[in-house]
């Protein structure tokens, strides 16, 4: 405390003084309470800049790629391009594309045994919710896959009814079973995905890691292409990337596989539906002046070539699947024949997408400038709520260092990888916060697709793990623009996820609850100064979508159109028609503020024009 003392003396005498003495006396006060609280290493009240956490990244990343800079455009790319999906609409972004997740309103309810009706829009009044409902995020129609058209980005296939996703006898999109997560900072995570089946050794065509030891990657060995074995570690985010592409709620009709994306996207024009800036911080310089899509000669193909070491890509002969053949030669005459540019697809999909993310780190807010040494950039409210959010609120049990989140490799190295909570240990960032019953998800106390347990508790200690109904932290950082919040989607406010932690939860009753999870009790002012912290967390490029947070046009379903009826459509019937809603296009230097989805759905008011405000209809290029 006397060195607090001899700094306040020092700083007193002008007013960003007055912010700074204040600020370390409650700084001071709030690691001392962290301290007594015992959660060791940087999980206390010490301060950090995001900009001193080095990004991971493959130890082996040049023995598969030749040029960086060029697999981040690939990886920028494949992320925002509406062709992915079975329909020709469906794109990673469609999902993560308002600081990096998703900011819809219509047709975004699971009802998971509920009783919502399909293609409900959110207002104020339906949050918070505690109910079996989840706010997900809305993917492809219900359709089996048939095969891919070269040159096409509509799969072929047929529809099914889904009786779930329905309305009046008519099919909807379908609508993910959890709330989608941000992808900004999401490399600092050693796993992803609420569960943690996105794990660190990406295995090429599953998110599963190690569990999965199947061949995935062919390679020309004494002449001919061989079947060999790829894992590439510190790749949480190449593993979480090839989950979504081939599921049937998210971007596939049910039934495609990586060989036939790889064979259509090859085929296609990157973003050949989509405005592109000239001035994008990635893909400015390929951008097409007045058009859509890059300019001539820029193929998916010509960047998959520089990026990568031709071992994975430059063979002509043929992985011919319907006759087994790895041996001939020459240009595929049937869809099941792939080259080896589109059988190895998969892991140039994984590797880029994970290359582009890795780009996507949010360092530059109010409090990474505090903690760089600027000592006006937090205000008194802001060094307040952080001396809460250290001390009676005990948010940095779990939300600690500068990532602001356990479930990271700086945690990991701190603190091993479990936790003892009092009802036995847990996956070290994953907790149970009492959100809903266990009995509803259990999160990482499920299997992966291999049938092995996601719980690395129950694998070494199964006697004393209390991993049931446990999900991966994640960083308080940006969740000003990331609503609505929690794996159930729940909270629509900041305002109601402060209020659920000083109460204790609203499902505590099931036990294994995580450090702090209990009735804290924090005043109005308690709460009110909380708030201010966790929007001083917030990148200011971000908010402003400056780079590295710019990006395509992009056109995303808010809903269908009403009233529904059954269409039909390049070949699908019984389905409804999208209300398509525009993103515009963004360069370098930022556009609009983000709107919070309080914002969105009328919970707090704004008066002035913001991107993404989800009312200006898109027409598809």
């Amino acid at each position: 405390m006397q060195r607090a003392k001899s700094q306040l003396t020092t700083y007193i005498q002008t007013p960003a003084g007055v912010k700074l003495a204040v600020a370390l006396l409650l700084l001071s006060t709030g690691s001392k309470l962290m301290a007594d609280g015992g959660t060791g290493g940087n999980q206390g009240g010490g301060i950090s800049s995001l900009k001193g956490v080095p990004v991971p990244a493959p130890p082996d990343l040049s023995s598969y790629v030749q040029d960086q800079k060029t697999l981040v455009v690939l990886g920028k790319a494949l992320f925002w391009d509406m062709q992915t999906g079975s329909d020709g609409k469906q794109a990673c972004a469609s999902c993560h594309f308002h600081a990096g997740a998703d900011h819809r309103r219509t047709n975004q309810m699971n009802p998971n045994g509920g009783s919502i009706i399909a293609n409900h829009t959110f207002g104020a009044s339906d949050f918070p919710f505690h109910s079996r409902e989840v706010a997900g995020s809305a993917g492809e129609f219900t359709r089996n896959f048939t095969d891919v058209v070269p040159g096409n980005s509509i799969d072929a296939g047929s529809s099914v009814f889904d009786s779930t996703f329905s309305l009046s006898g008519v099919s909807t999109r379908r609508v993910t079973g959890r709330n989608t997560p941000s992808v900004i900072n999401a490399v600092f995570n050693v796993r992803n995905f609420w569960d943690g089946r996105a794990k660190d050794t990406f295995s090429v065509f599953t998110p599963f890691g190690k569990s999965d030891l199947s061949n995935n990657v062919v390679v020309e060995t004494g002449g001919t292409l061989q079947s060999i074995k790829v894992q590439v570690a510190d790749s949480s985010l190449s593993s979480q990337s090839v989950g979504p592409p081939n599921n049937p709620t998210e971007m596939a009709s049910a039934g495609r596989n990586w060989a036939k994306l790889g064979k259509k996207m090859l085929s296609l024009m990157p973003l050949a539906n989509q405005r592109v800036s000239l001035t994008d911080s990635v893909l400015g310089s390929y951008a097409k002046s007045g058009g859509t899509g890059l300019t001539s000669g820029v193929t998916y193909g010509a960047l998959i070539q520089a990026a990568f070491n031709p071992k994975y890509w430059s063979s002509n002969r043929l992985v011919d699947v319907h006759s087994n053949d790895l041996n001939k030669i020459g240009t595929p005459n049937n869809t099941d024949a792939y080259t080896q540019m589109e059988y190895n697809f998969a892991m140039f999909w994984g590797m880029a997408i994970q290359a582009y993310e890795s780009t996507l780190v949010s360092s530059d807010s109010p409090y990474d400038h505090f903690a760089d040494g600027d000592r006006s950039a937090l205000t008194q409210l802001e060094a307040t709520g952080f001396s809460v959010f250290n001390g009676k609120g005990e948010c940095s049990k779990c939300h600690s260092g500068a990532e602001l989140t356990n479930a990271t490799y700086t945690a990991l190295n701190q603190l091993g990888p479990l936790q003892q909570i009092d009802a036995g240990m847990t996956d070290t960032g994953f907790f149970r916060v009492g959100v809903r019953p266990i009995s509803e998800d259990q999160g990482i106390a499920g299997n992966d697709g291999f049938g092995n347990p996601l719980s690395i508790a129950v694998q070494t200690v199964p006697g004393r793990a209390a991993f049931k109904g446990a999900f991966k932290t994640p960083t308080v950082r940006n969740t000003e623009f990331t609503g609505p919040y929690f794996h159930n989607g729940g909270k629509s406010t900041l305002e109601q996820v402060v209020d659920f932690y000083s109460r204790g939860g609203d499902f505590p009753a099931d036990g294994n609850l995580g450090p702090g999870i209990r009735n804290l009790g924090l005043s109005a002012g308690d709460q009110t100064a909380l708030l201010a912290f966790l929007k001083a967390t917030t990148d200011s490029r971000l908010r402003y979508e400056k780079a590295p947070f710019d990006h395509p046009q992009l056109c995303v379903a808010d809903g269908e159109k009403t009233p529904i009826s059954g269409v039909s459509a390049n070949g699908f019937t019984n389905e409804a028609v999208d209300n398509m809603v525009e993103i515009p296009e963004v360069g370098a230097s930022g556009g609009l503020p983000l709107q919070t989805f309080a914002e969105l759905i009328g919970a707090s008011s704004y008066t002035g024009a913001r991107a993404h405000d989800m009312s200006t209809a898109c027409t598809m290029h």
